[in-house]
């Protein structure tokens, strides 16, 4: 009967543990870090690999401990087994041995699964059976050739291993064997004693567990990630909270954040409302200062234009001179004045807005009466929910001098819409049917005191005025040609709500 395979060791290897992502050269805090990724996911992502990790080892420990413990077991039984057959052991007068029947029912029947041998060395270095028991069935257990030598350095001490094919078909039992050698009196050589258990029902309890146990882990695991997830979003929940209400601040909805958060965010919330109050606070003294300067200058520049007003004779020429000259700087004045509080209410913008609707209804009816003579018609169209994120005064200026620009220029027809774009802005077109204006000078009429018609009355503000007016909201203003015939201005501007 050939020899089979021997497997010296009892304990299944370890799985191999993949190389930590730091030994291969990438920085997990780096990634985890890694600015404008989600905090939510970050948190979910780094617990959900720790829970992985951890249970991917606690099934291994289970799993490896169980089958440890299972063949330690086995090794007690084969311990017992070698006690029971070495006391059952017997020397004759001419050394032979001869082994009694031993109280194990499972040793005399053939191919039971428990088996035990008796043996010792050859001369030549080979084994020689002396004894084996009734459910070998005339088999031989299996011993590895370099064993006799590892018994003998170590006389007394049970050395255990497995065999895969020691057993004829149909059999073929995979066997845990244990052997010793032991001196006997009235015996000089030794005598090796070797016993072997079916280890196959071990097994397959050792895969059943193996099988429950991760696939409970695997459902713990699943558990635990969704428990994770669920818990981030509800921890966070304030964050998100407490971010929907400054967006409701941003987009004039309110002016102050109002609610209470945990001990751990409420000091942030605060400091934005004192953010709030503190640009509050600076945007008042602006539009103080601004008042005052224009208090300062322009009653020195009434005085100027009422003393040139009564010069009379010589003087009237002089006269002419500074009172046109003195009406210029009073214009750029009143310019820079707008521009400057424009600026002021541009860079406050929270909780200020204007209903466009309203504003242009208000404009329509005041334009058509002051171009009454030319019989101009306003057709305008805007939803009733738009809003403009700034002050009413900036947008009645803003449309005001772009639709009185197409009342001036038309024929009779004058057409406005307004609308949101969906990105947090709101679109106004402004069209007559007038001469419109040539492509190479449209750039040139949004310079400040520019005039493509010196006949027309004006000073050539209005058009900058509106595009400095639009830019200090972070707009912008476009002109083109419009399918009335006419010049067509485009107006983009930050619309208030969602």
């Amino acid at each position: 009967m050939s020899e089979p395979a021997v497997v010296e060791t009892p304990i299944a290897e370890s799985p191999a543990v993949e190389t930590p992502a730091a030994t291969r050269g990438v920085s997990w805090g780096r990634w985890v870090g890694r600015p404008g990724r989600s905090l939510t996911r970050r948190l979910i992502w780094l617990a959900s690999a720790w829970i992985v990790l951890a249970l991917i080892l606690a099934g291994w420990g289970l799993t490896t401990q169980y089958q440890e413990s299972a063949f330690r077991r086995l090794g007690a039984e084969l311990g017992m087994t070698i006690d029971d057959v070495l006391l059952a052991t017997r020397i004759d007068a001419d050394g032979q041995v001869t082994v009694n029947e031993i109280r194990d029912a499972r040793t005399a029947r053939g191919l039971s699964g428990k088996y035990w041998m008796v043996a010792e060395r050859t001369a030549d270095g080979g084994v020689r059976v002396l004894a084996r028991s009734p459910s070998l069935s005339g088999e031989t257990l299996t011993i590895p050739p370099d064993l006799p030598d590892r018994l003998q350095r170590s006389l007394g001490v049970m050395v255990t291993y497995n065999d895969d094919g020691v057993l004829r078909p149909p059999s073929h039992q995979p066997l845990r064997i244990g052997a010793s050698m032991k001196t006997l009196t009235g015996r000089e050589a030794p005598v090796i004693f070797v016993s072997g258990i079916d280890r196959s029902m071990i097994e397959a309890d050792a895969k059943q567990f193996a099988t429950f146990t991760w696939t409970a882990l695997v459902l713990l695991g699943f558990g635990l990630v969704a428990a994770v997830f669920i818990q981030v979003r509800i921890g966070l929940r304030p964050l998100f909270d407490l971010r929907n209400e400054i967006a409701e601040v941003r987009r004039g909805k309110a002016a102050r954040i109002g609610r209470v958060y945990p001990l751990e965010i409420q000091p942030l919330a605060e400091q934005v409302n004192r953010l709030l109050d503190h640009n509050q606070e600076v945007v008042e003294r602006q539009r103080t200062h601004v008042g005052n300067l224009a208090h300062a200058l322009k009653t020195p520049l009434s005085v100027m234009l009422a003393e040139a007003s009564d010069a009379r004779g010589d003087r009237a020429g002089l006269a002419e001179i500074v009172g046109r000259q003195t009406e210029v700087m009073k214009r750029q004045v009143d310019h820079h004045l707008r521009r400057a509080r424009a600026a002021a209410r541009a860079a406050h913008g929270l909780g200020e807005t204007a209903p466009v609707a309203e504003v242009l209804d208000e404009l329509a009816v005041m334009l058509e009466r002051v171009f009454q003579s030319k019989a101009v018609e306003i057709d305008w169209r805007a939803p009733d929910d738009l809003a403009f994120l700034g002050e009413r005064q900036d947008l009645q200026e803003i449309l005001g001098n772009l639709i009185e620009n197409a009342c001036k220029w038309s024929r009779r027809r004058v057409r406005v819409s307004a609308g949101a774009n969906g990105l947090g802005q709101m679109i106004a077109v402004i069209e007559d049917d007038g001469p419109g204006l040539p492509e190479d000078e449209r750039e040139a009429a949004l310079k400040r005191g520019a005039r493509m018609d010196e006949a027309t009355p004006g000073s050539g503000l209005g058009l900058s005025i509106v595009d400095d007016l639009t830019r200090a909201y972070g707009g912008r203003l476009t002109l083109a040609a419009s399918d009335m015939g006419g010049l067509k201005a485009v107006l983009e501007l930050p619309a208030a709500g969602d």
